[in-house]
């Protein structure tokens, strides 16, 4: 019995002419559809609703905000890590399957590039203004100074300074450098002259010469070695500003390959989430294949498992290691104040994706579409349950208290994944959200025989 046939890349039919014109037509068209207003102007609202959060934030304190004692971490560092994570995707779909010469990735890892960079602004946002005081951010910079106040190196906040940091440039310098074949394609079949100049000066003279190209393969597979170790170091630094404490629940050598591997986990899911509905709306079925879609289905099944296995190393541990804290700590987030979001996390994060064992859930949009919104929710409940449950219930019971999230903690939240959308919006408005100069690459026209 033959097996059946793995989807194709992209869709048969297509020439070097069709792929060009179908990518550029969404950026170089005249009248912006109806949709795209719709969604801007929504998701718009919400990032003006983080505006006035956070300055009202500035102007009154974080006291608006239900951090306590003990809880003095709260949503903040529970949605700085959990956009963190969101964003390790687009470097491992970028960088990772480059090099391992993956030729699925073409389609979508333009998408989710951009979808990094936007997670990297979104997270700076909660330790910068849970500081209390954002303008003075340049101190953990380490500047000459007529002080002689340097950074206290000790401080986990240092360390997460220097590698959220270096990760969102590199990121940065990885997309924009592929983007330049396809900004100067965009410089020569634009029609109107304030979007050829606009697109020219961000082509940099991109000429599509053999030295170009050369040049331009060279550094890109640089960035890309470079970029490869940040998808484990940034969110190893992360868990660090956990697993450095010794609050029962933090102090642990499982963070470090926990955290990686539930970044990626949410950042698959976060792509599968947005990547789906602007297929369908698009129409780039073509081009973002059911392949694609199965390919990030099985990495989400993967990364599950390996979450799932963190879970029980972290309940086995607190059995084995006969410590009375830890011990307590993992009987208080089965059955305490917060059990509800335990098991919610456990439904989410492990029981949810199994379903895609089947091929059938595998090969369904709406499912795989339903399997990421429930997965986006379970990494956050479980960054939730990291923070607040090991800080509400400690050492002694005279210091125990509960977290209450207020509406400006629920504001902010919101706030940020507004800005993250709107930002999300423009990109697609304005640049190519898949690479059409290897988007060409896929098709049967530019395969090289050589002839005996």
């Amino acid at each position: 019995m033959r097996a059946p046939a793995t989807p194709p890349v992209i869709a048969p039919g297509h020439t070097f002419g069709t792929v060009t014109d179908k990518i550029t037509s969404i950026v170089l068209t005249n009248k912006t559809p109806l949709g795209w207003w719709a969604g801007f102007l929504f998701v718009s609202m919400f990032a003006g609703l983080l505006a006035v959060s956070l300055t009202y934030l500035v102007l009154t304190g974080v006291g608006i905000w239900g951090n306590n004692q003990p809880i003095g971490w709260a949503f903040d560092i529970t949605n700085f890590v959990w956009w963190i994570g969101i964003g390790h995707a687009g470097t491992l779909i970028s960088a990772i399957l480059l090099l391992f010469k993956q030729t699925w990735r073409t389609s979508i890892n333009r998408f989710a590039e951009a979808m990094t960079l936007f997670a990297v602004v979104c997270a700076g946002i909660f330790p910068l203004f849970h500081t209390g005081r954002p303008w003075l951010a340049y101190w953990m910079v380490p500047y000459p100074n007529t002080m002689n106040v340097w950074p206290q190196f000790k401080s986990p906040l240092i360390w997460d300074v220097f590698a959220v940091s270096t990760y969102g440039l590199v990121s940065l310098l990885f997309w924009f450098v592929g983007l330049i074949p396809d900004l100067a394609t965009l410089r020569d079949r634009a029609t109107g002259r304030a979007s050829r100049m606009i697109y020219g000066m961000l082509a940099m003279g991109w000429r599509g010469s053999a030295r170009h190209w050369h040049r331009y393969e060279t550094a890109y597979l640089l960035l890309a070695g470079l970029a490869t170790p940040l998808v484990v170091s940034v969110h190893s630094v992360v868990s660090l500003d956990f697993a450095v404490s010794v609050i029962p629940g933090w102090h642990t050598t499982l963070f470090p390959p926990y955290f990686v591997a539930g970044a990626i986990y949410s950042g698959f899911a976060m792509v599968l989430t947005l990547v789906i509905p602007i297929r369908k709306f698009y129409g780039m079925e073509d081009f973002i294949t059911m392949r694609h879609l199965q390919n990030m289905a099985k990495v989400l099944l993967v990364t599950g498992l390996m979450v799932g296995y963190g879970y029980t190393v972290e309940a086995f541990m607190a059995w084995y290691s006969a410590n009375r804290y830890e011990g307590f700590m993992m009987w208080n987030r089965m059955t305490g104040p917060y059990w509800w979001t335990y098991v919610l996390l456990i439904l989410c994060n492990v029981v949810t994706p199994q379903t895609l064992w089947f091929k059938r859930v595998r090969g369904s949009v709406p499912a795989l579409f339903v399997i990421s919104l429930v997965v986006n929710v379970g990494m956050w409940l479980e960054r939730f349950v990291i923070v607040v449950t090991s800080l509400h219930r400690d050492f002694l019971p005279s210091s125990w208290g509960r977290f209450s999230p207020t509406i400006w903690d629920w504001s902010t939240y919101v706030g940020t994944i507004g800005l993250f959308l709107t930002l999300l919006f423009l990109f697609l408005r304005f640049l190519p959200m898949i690479s059409i100069f290897e988007m060409r690459t896929l098709l049967p026209a530019a395969k090289v025989t050589e002839e005996a």
